[in-house]
């Protein structure tokens, strides 16, 4: 009898212990600055990062790609990591100064979103798509391309379309129909005036419309600016946005559309956020992003992989 009471009192003792024993792991709160066009995949990401770190929590910021850069660069905000609906964004306006390397880790395609609800839904497809839009009883709007590449790639996809469908003057009847007030600082903006009934349709990645049931119009490869192959069509289109200083411009070129993700230099918890794009740029990951409609490139890709902090170096390949 005294032995089993020595052994009953054995296990009480042995599980107090484990159970005041301190949690391990990692541990901090992680700011990211991120695209809006991020911001579904980015709650399931940080839920599962969480789920695997208890001790990490997170503050996340969703704008216009190119408005997270100018948080860092000319507000001198600090962030952890960083991501970019446009790699060059990071390019463009945060490195060297602000970040010293950008790794390119998922791709999207430009789309025209829209409900059962919108005026000639009915009708729309990938060959009308203008003729619907350019009618005078339909709305539709675009996100501000100085603050959100989705907005310049917008203005780069009227471009290609008139060269592609080859109808002179179409780019400029798509900004006619297109007046200031439909504009919106983040293309995740304007759902909201697509469910109430406020605009007909919107330019949105294809992303966007899947995470919010949006029906959409998928466009030729030619001008939707989702293919490696056609980076040669897409390079004649050019846009100018507001440049890294104010009162300067820089100039946008088509290409196929690329995320990039840096940790800038400011980053408070510079470790704490290179376990997190580990995970981003690992398998669980890259599951996220591909359920969430936005594929992401295995590997992923960085110009100067010897930048990267040392745990990063095997995920990523060279161009």
């Amino acid at each position: 009898m005294r032995k089993f009471m020595f052994l009953g009192l054995l296990v009480i003792f042995l599980v107090g212990c484990t159970i005041a024993q301190p949690q391990t792991g990692l541990s901090g709160t992680l700011t990211i600055f991120h695209a809006g066009s991020l911001t579904v995949p980015m709650k399931e990401l940080t839920e599962a990062f969480q789920s695997e770190h208890p001790g990490v929590t997170f503050e996340t910021e969703a704008s216009g790609s190119n408005a997270a850069a100018r948080k860092i660069s000319e507000l001198e905000r600090e962030a952890d990591v960083m991501m970019s609906a446009d790699y060059t964004v990071i390019d463009k306006l945060l490195i060297p100064d602000f970040a010293s390397w950008n790794v390119q880790f998922a791709r999207n395609m430009m789309v025209i979103a829209y409900t059962d609800e919108s005026l000639h839904a009915d009708e729309i497809n990938g060959d009308n798509w203008y003729d619907i839009l350019t009618r005078d009883d339909v709305l539709y709007g675009h996100s501000d391309p100085d603050a959100d590449p989705c907005g310049y790639r917008t203005l780069l996809v009227w471009q290609l379309a008139e060269a592609h469908y080859g109808v002179e003057g179409l780019n400029a009847r798509l900004e006619d129909h297109c007046p200031p007030e439909n504009v919106r600082p983040k293309s995740v903006q304007l759902i909201a005036l697509l469910e109430s009934g406020d605009m007909d349709y919107a330019w949105e990645y294809r992303s966007v419309a899947v995470q919010h049931g949006m029906k959409f119009v998928e466009l030729p490869d030619e001008i939707n600016l989702s293919l490696v192959e056609q980076a040669g069509f897409y390079s004649q289109a050019t846009v100018e946005i507001a440049g890294k200083e104010p009162g300067t411009t820089m100039t946008m070129t088509g290409k196929p559309i690329v995320y990039g993700v840096t940790i800038p230099r400011n980053a408070p918890h510079p470790e704490l956020a290179a376990e997190f794009v580990k995970f981003l740029l690992g398998p669980e990951g890259q599951a996220i992003m591909e359920s969430q409609g936005q594929p992401p490139i295995v590997p992923p890709v960085a110009a100067e992989p010897g930048a990267l902090p040392d745990s990063l170096h095997s995920l990523v390949t060279k161009p």
